[in-house]
């Protein structure tokens, strides 16, 4: 029989499908807003680790990734000038057959999210923002950018690092700060030669490259600023060349090819972790409403992934909201807090330009714990 309690998903990135699809699945009304009409994504392409492919297995798509994305096991660590220095190895027995590693690119994510989603016809509102929360009796009331109004057992809010719900909700809350690198990203063909992620260390600045499909890939490449740094777009490949400047073997190619044309994003690094509880009344912050990390783990979509998963089996588990939600925070805080306290020291161990070992120890030692059921 289907759970007549409703609710209210602000926000329709990763973490907010994820949560659409895990709360339809468990039979609630699930409405859906996002302020873009079009429901648009940009970026190039993410990371995805074991235990992200595991939550997407059980949010139902998978397939889907593993057909349109590109995995593959371990990291190869290179020295800057192009040496192999050692791997690490990603996989793990409480992962079983999933692969460990692998990348998508983040468009094609969201096309997958939302055909998952589509089919299981929930009420989407697109072009429409929420612009007052207020406590309605047992409900929340909600009045909507575009004039009409609801109530809801259950408000999720999953719009984003700078959360107008987390402004509003949580006034006392963390708010975002500037982690002290700027990521540059480059979209690009694959390599031959880089056939799973590989991390140049040692150099300046850490460097890596992630098949996102089988002829596609994406370079980062961390750049240590004290404060944020903002060039002209226009001459991003002649800064990033000047960066690789030094960089040998596939990096010293990639920094060759660099022209007008190319696909380039250069964004500064932020996070933010909304305090030890995400819940108000019947209002929840996941994803990176309530946790934003830094790339370093690339475990931020998978962090809001598991965050929709968990939301839907207590809010399945419960008929009480309030009890589900303190299941909810049981089950997410001390691992959302390991991956944005663990990718804040690795990123300050590239800053400091830390040995190669030193920077793969977090990873490695993170990795494993994340490795476990959540």
């Amino acid at each position: 029989m289907d759970d007549p309690r409703r609710v209210l998903i602000i926000g329709g990135g990763i973490a907010g499908m994820s949560a659409a699809i895990s709360l339809r699945e468990a039979g609630l009304t699930v409405d859906l807003c996002d302020q873009d009409p079009h429901w648009r994504v940009y970026g190039a392409g993410i990371t995805i680790t074991g235990p992200t492919l595991r939550a997407m297995g059980r949010l139902g798509i998978l397939d889907a990734v593993l057909e349109r994305g590109y995995t593959a096991d371990g990291i190869d660590i290179r020295s800057a000038e192009g040496q192999t220095l050692f791997q690490i190895d990603t996989r793990s027995a409480a992962l079983g057959a999933i692969p460990s590693a692998g990348g998508i690119l983040r468009p094609v994510l969201h096309n997958i999210l939302s055909e998952r989603l589509l089919a299981l016809e929930p009420k989407i509102m697109l072009g429409v923002t929420v612009e007052d929360i207020n406590r309605d009796g047992p409900l929340a009331g909600v009045r909507f950018s575009n004039g009409s109004s609801a109530r809801y057992d259950l408000v999720v809010a999953a719009d984003g690092i700078y959360s107008r719900t987390r402004q509003q909700m949580f006034p006392r809350a963390p708010k975002p700060r500037y982690a002290g690198q700027m990521c540059w990203r480059l979209m690009m063909e694959r390599h031959p030669d880089i056939s799973r992620r590989t991390f140049f260390l040692g150099g300046p600045a850490k460097v890596g490259l992630n098949p996102i499909a089988p002829d596609q890939m994406y370079m980062f490449y961390l750049e240590a600023q004290g404060e944020p740094v903002w060039r002209d777009e226009a001459n991003q490949h002649e800064v990033l060349r000047e960066l690789l400047q030094g960089y040998g073997g596939v990096l010293k190619e990639i920094a060759e090819g660099l022209n007008a044309q190319s696909s380039i994003i250069c964004r500064p690094l932020e996070t933010v972790l909304a305090g030890e509880n995400w819940v108000r009344s019947n209002t929840v912050l996941i994803g990176d409403a309530a946790h934003a990390t830094t790339p370093q783990l690339a475990s931020g979509a998978g962090m809001g992934i598991e965050d929709g998963l968990v939301l839907g089996e207590e809010m399945a588990r419960h008929a009480h909201v309030p009890r589900a939600l303190e299941s909810f925070m049981r089950r997410r805080y001390d691992r959302c807090k390991l991956v944005v306290d663990s990718s804040l020291e690795i990123s300050r161990l590239e800053r400091e330009q830390a040995a190669p070992k030193a920077q793969t120890a977090v990873v490695e030692k993170a990795l494993a714990a994340l490795s476990e059921e959540f």
